[in-house]
């Protein structure tokens, strides 16, 4: 099994992530930061927050998905706001997607918040809602349930240091993998987090007995050239079955977002 964990930037590179990802056809997909205006027909739209403007692809859940055909979509929206077509402005949804290829049996899911709840009247305020989504699989080839569970951690306009927020959210992740998991279940968390390698968050999961592959495999960065500031970690992928690892990368070329995609094979 082939998962591929990416916070897509809100398809800011839109034809070069399309293109990554139906090339390598992962068997799970575990997408960060999807955009979703289905009241919209325009490729781009824009969004503003202060100074902070930004080109969003207004479609960017269908655009995977269609990149993806023979897998079942799944998108996990943290907040309703507005994007901007000039002057006019657009009902957007903002979250998070999860991608399965259909040879995979569901047989469990779990949709759920790791900080505050769904926001419908706009984005929010900072630290803003996060959505996060776990699912359960039944693997033919190893024999076994796997489960899975990815979220968006909080950005904090202050940076990437420990606060009880981000405390509370590793808790409530793990609480939906709780959910969704059998006692014999390998287990894998991932996502953007938001945090540094030394971070509570990390620790809290690894406490519960998962290793995070991330720096245990020596890579000094999930980030690439796109990326201008300082705090080069943000995403992780972590395991409760280190033997079950047959492969971990962090992709550097191509770059196709912000972040580098992790993928992992069992």
């Amino acid at each position: 099994m082939r998962i591929m964990c990416l916070n897509g930037w809100g398809g800011t590179l839109h034809k070069e992530v399309v293109d990554y990802i139906s090339q390598d056809r992962p068997d799970i997909l575990c997408l960060q930061e999807v955009v979703h205006s289905p009241e919209s027909d325009q490729d781009w739209l824009t969004y503003r927050d202060g100074d902070h403007i930004l080109p969003q692809r207004a479609n960017f859940f269908r655009d995977v998905s269609k990149a993806l055909p023979d897998h079942i979509a799944t998108f996990c929206p943290a907040a309703q706001g507005v994007l901007w077509d000039g002057a006019h402005s657009i009902p957007s949804q903002w979250g998070l997607a999860t991608f399965v290829h259909k040879s995979l049996p569901i047989i469990g899911q779990a949709q759920g918040f790791v900080h505050k709840g769904f926001s419908s009247h706009g984005y929010g305020e900072h630290p803003r809602s996060r959505s996060a989504h776990a699912i359960r699989v039944f693997d033919f080839a190893q024999q076994q349930p796997v489960s899975i569970t990815h979220m968006h951690g909080l950005r904090d306009l202050g940076g990437k240091m420990d606060t009880p927020e981000r405390a509370d959210q590793a808790g409530r992740l793990l609480q939906l993998s709780d959910q969704v998991s059998g006692p014999d279940d390998l287990r894998i968390i991932c996502g953007d987090f938001n945090v540094e390698p030394d971070s509570e968050t990390l620790t809290i999961l690894t406490r519960r007995g998962f290793t995070e592959l991330v720096t245990t495999q020596g890579y000094q960065s999930t980030r690439n050239s796109y990326y201008k500031k300082p705090g080069w970690f943000a995403d992780y992928m972590l395991i409760n079955q280190l033997s079950k690892v047959s492969k971990f990368e962090v992709i550097f070329e191509p770059e196709v977002s912000d972040h580098c995609p992790l993928i992992l094979e069992i």
